[in-house]
């Protein structure tokens, strides 16, 4: 089990970003959490297995068809929260 922090930046506010990630975690069977933060950056958290977390994440740097990402920031964080599934916040 692993866990990532993610930071994703580009335009990737206002196009459908955090549905787009919450798509994409559900199907990969992760929980975590997804949001905008006010300077423009999408924010996530995903947990689970470490092939899916790291699929996950590449999905964010491909991004939603309207988005553009130019970088996608990510880190391991400790594993281990106790969510029942992967949300918008």
């Amino acid at each position: 089990m692993t866990r990532k922090h993610l930071l994703v930046r580009g335009l990737v506010q206002g196009v459908g970003f955090r549905w787009y990630a919450l798509e994409a975690a559900s199907r990969l069977g992760l929980t975590g959490w997804v949001r905008n933060r006010p300077d423009g950056v999408v924010e996530a958290e995903a947990q689970g297995p470490a092939e899916d977390v790291e699929e996950f994440a590449a999905a964010l740097r491909r991004g939603p068809t309207a988005a553009r990402v130019d970088a996608v920031e990510q880190k391991d964080v400790p594993a281990g929260r106790t969510e029942e599934a992967f949300q918008i916040l």
